[in-house]
């Protein structure tokens, strides 16, 4: 059976001062973790979503990653900074502490805070809110369905469709 890790977030946000939308994750996956960068299931759709979205060719190295979301003023980022988890399982995520996406909005022209599947979307609600009462906006999250392969529910198609119906308003090339 598989066992607690206490782990901490290795890699930084991918962001610059002209973002305009933060997409966020809830902890970065064992293959991500493993790849150092977001996202780095093979079976992940979140690239192929973006790609899409961006009308942009598929992304394949961290640089070509880096610089579809920096083109399309795309930031992402993770709510935890460091947690005890099992493996990649959101449902297994405990003690956790918050990533400072306070300072990341503060950098940034950040206007729209997305959340990739629900669990992102209730740490960020439970433990981001509270530590941006001092900003000069308020922040509120908007729920897209999850990219992970775990979420059968929703084909590739149906996907792209959604988050770009979302967030497409918010993409200024």
């Amino acid at each position: 059976m598989a066992e607690y890790q206490h782990l901490t977030h290795e890699f930084a946000p991918v962001f610059n001062k002209e973002s305009k939308i933060l997409i966020l994750g809830t902890f970065p996956s064992v293959k991500s973790r493993e790849q150092q960068f977001y996202y780095g299931h093979p079976q992940n759709r979140f690239w192929k979503v973006l790609s899409h979205i961006t009308k942009e060719p598929l992304p394949t190295t961290i640089t070509e990653k880096k610089q579809l979301l920096l083109s399309h003023k795309i930031a992402i980022w993770d709510v935890i900074a460091s947690c005890d988890i099992i493996g990649s399982s959101d449902s297994s995520i405990r003690n956790v502490i918050p990533a400072d996406i306070a300072s990341l909005l503060a950098k940034s022209s950040i206007a729209a805070i997305f959340g990739n599947g629900n669990k992102s979307c209730e740490l960020f609600e439970k433990y981001t809110v509270p530590t941006l009462a001092g900003l000069s906006h308020s922040y509120t999250i908007e729920k897209l369905p999850s990219t992970s392969p775990a979420n059968a529910a929703w084909r590739l198609e149906r996907l792209c469709e959604y988050w770009q119906e979302k967030i497409n308003a918010h993409i200024i090339s």
